[in-house]
């Protein structure tokens, strides 16, 4: 902790004109902390720490290998907000797959709700072939959910989320983008957004995800401007071989050119 306090006041020295310094950290980093530690570094000029919560949900996190348990994220979010620095934390939809959506959402949401963090910044599961979990995908342990049930489950996770929190999804991964808010004053406005998408007939949903997907679409309305609309389904007709029929797995592969 000194240490590090030590080189935040050199980089404010350094830099006058330097108005925040952010760190990214673990939440069982964190939880080992005592809260003198981070007030000093609160006081050092350290003002954000960003932390990638990913779950609240144990069997998930344990199943992905992520080292922490909800228990350690909530011990250690409250440090960093009793400390007076500011926290974001980061969630990923679709990591329970079709199986845990439920449990991931409503726990991830009760573990939030018990930190209290200033944003809650959104990103949806994206897997490369280089990663552990695609041979999960391949040997049928892990089956992915579709752009529609992450809908459903980001819905749950609104619902339950109790807290008073910025609520941002700023990511091209995400497939409602536009999903963002200050909680609880813009939830039923979050809401609507969410079940507007839902309610959209098979055709548009799909020409809908794969307009997104190629980076044409960013958000619903979009889907009503005409040129754009026109050349996602030309896109359509291409990749679907002549019947526009996208399939899960095309959508999956657009997504893995974002990382």
């Amino acid at each position: 902790t000194g240490g590090l306090a030590e080189v935040i006041g050199f980089l404010k020295e350094t830099f006058p004109s330097l108005e925040r310094v952010t760190s990214y950290c673990r939440s069982k980093t964190a939880a080992k902390k005592k809260l003198t530690e981070l007030v000093e570094l609160r006081e050092a000029g350290l003002s954000r720490i960003h932390i990638g919560m990913e779950s609240g949900y144990d069997p998930l996190l344990q199943y992905m290998s992520k080292g922490v348990t909800a228990a350690e994220h909530i011990r250690g979010g409250r440090n960093v907000v009793e400390s007076g620095i500011s926290l974001r934390e980061y969630v990923i939809l679709g990591l329970g797959g079709q199986k845990w959506w439920r449990e991931h959402a409503l726990q991830t949401a009760r573990v939030l709700n018990e930190i209290s963090p200033a944003f809650i910044r959104i990103r949806t599961l994206t897997i490369s072939r280089r990663m552990p979990l695609y041979q999960e995908i391949d040997n049928g342990n892990f089956i992915r959910a579709t752009d529609e049930q992450i809908v459903e489950e980001e819905r749950l996770l609104i619902e339950n989320l109790e807290c008073r929190v910025n609520y941002v999804s700023d990511h091209i991964t995400n497939l409602l983008q536009e999903i963002q808010g200050e909680l609880p004053r813009d939830k039923e406005k979050m809401l609507a957004c969410l079940d507007r998408f839902l309610a959209l007939s098979p055709a548009e949903k799909a020409n809908f995800k794969l307009g997104r997907r190629l980076g044409i679409y960013t958000i619903l309305d979009d889907l009503y401007d005409s040129p754009r609309r026109q050349m996602v389904e030309q896109l359509e007709y291409r990749l679907g071989q002549g019947n526009k029929q996208i399939d899960d797995k095309t959508i999956h592969t657009l997504m893995e050119g974002f990382i």
